[in-house]
């Protein structure tokens, strides 16, 4: 994506956010501190296959704040997709991880259960804007 000026990148995200919120086929958890400051956030959407025994929940975005991991923000984040994703009959979690971040490097997913698909590729096609 092209540099955004603060401005462009808050009506970007506003817009995003207010896809998600609009439909039931995306949620978005946000994790706050006891101040009420944002610490974390998670972006799961329900896809539906029909060759697997039920939907796919696909987490496409779980960032904590770098001063705040390690203290358990993640891993709550993740319960509670779990948890969203069992109550709606999901069959997996799925997401993808660059091998470059910290969060790969420091084995943050395999610690909590996820296991790495050896018998997966994840491609993707570039779609010019």
């Amino acid at each position: 994506m092209d540099e955004l000026d603060a401005e462009q990148g808050l009506a970007h995200v506003a817009g995003h956010l207010a896809r998600c919120l609009a439909s039931s086929e995306h949620l978005l958890l946000v994790a706050e501190d006891s101040r009420g400051q944002v610490v974390g956030y998670a972006n799961v959407h329900w896809l539906p296959y029909l060759f697997k025994p039920g939907p796919e929940a696909y987490v496409s975005e779980l960032f904590v704040r770098q001063d705040r991991t390690g203290q358990g923000v993640g891993r709550a984040l993740l319960a509670a997709l779990e948890s969203e994703a069992r109550s709606r009959g999901c069959c997996q979690l799925m997401l993808v991880n660059n091998r470059d971040r910290q969060s790969y490097q420091r084995g943050f997913y395999r610690k909590q259960g996820w296991q790495e698909r050896d018998n997966m590729a994840n491609f993707a096609l570039p779609l010019a804007r």
